[in-house]
């Protein structure tokens, strides 16, 4: 991700955010005629009263009332079409720029799908949700009026500057010489609004983050009795905001302010140099008119432009951000020639693996060598931090190996694509996570489509069928978000049957009963014994009683294997595993 303070050129923005117009240039297209129609209409008001004026000054009795009439039958016909022109640009415009938004927030969610635990890890969930959601609801105006409003700006200027120099060139180029200058005068204070909005929405991302975390830990915070605590905390980030925002205003009214300065000495010109041009001669009254009018127009473009300064920033901003996301590495990724598996046996090969996260560096793995043979029943043990979880994180690739290779069946990880990998693994966690549904929506989640018939026989089997008919609603209970409306045991027993129905070769279990009570550890003990039958099983236990089973016993020690046997084996050593079975037993 960029830096927070770096800011991106437009034209690099602009060059990222075109090609989203591409399935909506007939819209787009369509909607700059419209535009175009529009200020034609509107240019031609000064010109009716132009010849009007001129017309009656000069001779009267040639300006009849049929003249007139018709005149206005014609001015008010273009205002019809002035009407429909603004209806499409005001609705399907709109649409269209929603159409994009939407587009784009498909991209970024795509793309985050793809990201690893890596981004994940180093990235506030609030500042994601911003970036996809608040920050992309600029993009829609964005998309809608900048091509318009610069188009309209544009033959605003030039329209008028054509007619206007038939009349009287030295009194057009006068007036008009304004506009670069007034340009090179605001784009200082231009530039400061759109640092100010990136600070801006960046400290949403940063509040959205803090509350957030507030209201997820709420439990803990009434617990210990800190409600104060976080209110100062929030009450602080919210202030900061504040004063990101007051400083914006001061930019943006600066900005503003010296537009109406501008459209002040622009208007002493048109009065000064045209009342003098009109007293010499040298252009009619109904010229000076036409000057008048046109020069208003002209001043409520910019006006228009400058209010359009602040979106366009906002814009620009949503799309810097935006790209931000899209320009996350993604570090894990089909490789080229990548295959499916199938008819997977569960054979698993560590071939002198090292690993290392990549944003410490801190080696967790060093040169670990290992076959688990396809049905085998293995438990991984040892003081916290030996790289247990990181190892069994390797298999799905939650993470790619620093050096070394893993190979399942003969076939090495990156061989093989990300989805066939990781539907041949289930992972049961202790942390266990259930999305905002029902009971059926959490276990369906292990295979997408299943029948009820299906569901109901995974729950069955991982020993959940029973209280699930106990509960108010059975299987279409809400379980509340992250499923905080059922027991921790009740949980983890979902989520074995979401791995039942999943049905995966090789099972991953990592403390998978550490955080329960003795009666649901008992009861969950039991399902995921049903549930390592006939599989390639990898256990993370801290509670060594519960693997003396297992066929191997790894111990991890400083990033290697250090002992390997079974529970028997091990014992008789009176190694590592001797010393932390007593330990834990006696304690």
């Amino acid at each position: 991700m960029s830096k927070k303070n770096q800011t991106m050129k437009t034209s690099e923005l602009l060059r990222r955010f075109l090609p989203y117009y591409g399935p909506y240039k007939k819209v787009m297209l369509f909607d700059l005629f419209c535009a175009a129609l529009t200020t034609v209409c509107e240019m031609v008001l000064p010109l009716i009263l132009r010849y009007i004026t001129n017309q009656g000054l000069k001779d009267l009795a040639s300006l009849t009332v049929r003249t007139v009439i018709w005149i206005g039958a014609f001015y008010f016909f273009l205002r019809i079409i002035d009407g429909l022109a603004s209806f499409y640009m005001a609705y399907t415009g709109h649409v269209m720029g929603a159409a994009i938004e939407t587009d784009m927030r498909r991209d970024a969610f795509a793309h985050l799908q793809k990201l690893s635990d890596s981004y994940y890890s180093n990235t506030k969930v609030g500042q994601i949700m911003s970036r996809i959601t608040s920050d992309l609801f600029d993009v829609t105006e964005f998309a809608h009026h900048c091509p318009e409003e610069f188009f309209i700006a544009f033959l605003k200027a030039v329209v008028p500057f054509l007619i206007l120099s038939r009349i009287s060139l030295l009194l057009t180029v006068v007036i008009f010489l304004f506009i670069p200058i007034m340009a090179v005068s605001c784009t200082y204070f231009n530039l400061k609004v759109r640092a100010a909005f990136k600070e801006q929405r960046n400290h949403i991302g940063e509040l959205n983050a803090r509350i957030e975390d507030s209201l997820l830990g709420n439990r803990v915070v009434r617990a210990f009795a800190n409600e104060h605590v976080e209110m100062e905390k929030f009450q602080k980030d919210n202030l900061q905001f504040l004063t990101i925002k007051r400083k914006t205003y001061f930019y943006m009214a600066a900005f503003q302010d010296t537009i109406r300065m501008f459209d002040g000495l622009m208007y002493m010109v048109v009065i000064i140099a045209g009342g003098i041009f009109m007293v010499k001669g040298l252009i009619e009254p109904g010229d000076l008119v036409a000057y008048t009018l046109y020069v208003t127009t002209l001043l409520t473009t910019i006006r228009r432009i400058i209010e359009f300064a602040e979106q366009f920033q906002r814009g620009m901003t949503g799309i810097e951000r935006f790209v931000e996301i899209m320009d996350a590495n993604v570090d894990i990724f089909d490789e080229e020639g990548a295959r499916p598996m199938e008819h997977v046996e569960g054979e698993i090969i560590f071939d002198h693996v090292s690993f290392e996260y990549p944003d410490d560096h801190n080696p967790v793995l060093d040169d670990i060598c290992l076959k688990i043979r396809p049905g085998e029943r293995v438990a991984l043990v040892g003081p916290s931090g030996g790289g247990k979880t990181t190892l069994c994180n390797l298999i799905p690739r939650f993470y790619d190996v620093t050096s070394g290779r893993i190979l399942i069946d003969g076939q090495e990880l990156k061989d093989i694509t990300l989805q066939s990998l990781r539907s041949h693994i289930g992972v049961v966690q202790q942390d266990v996570y259930l999305f905002s549904g029902t009971v059926m929506d959490n276990i369906a989640y292990g295979r997408p489509g299943a029948t009820k018939e299906e569901i109901i026989e995974a729950a069955k089997l991982a020993g959940a069928h029973e209280f699930i008919c106990q509960l108010k609603d059975g299987y279409d209970t809400y379980v509340g978000e992250r499923g905080v409306k059922l027991s921790g045991g009740q949980k983890q027993r979902i989520s074995i049957a979401r791995v039942f129905l999943k049905n995966p070769a090789i099972l991953v279990l990592d403390e998978a009963t550490s955080a329960l009570d003795n009666e649901s550890e008992h009861l969950v003990s039991q399902s995921l014994d049903k549930l390592a039958v006939g599989r390639t099983t990898l256990t993370i236990a801290h509670r060594l009683t519960t693997i003396q089973n297992a066929d191997r016993i790894l111990v991890l020690f400083e990033n290697q294997i250090v002992e390997e046997g079974s529970h028997q084996e091990l014992m008789e050593k009176q190694g590592m595993y001797y010393q932390l079975y007593t330990s834990a037993y006696t304690a």
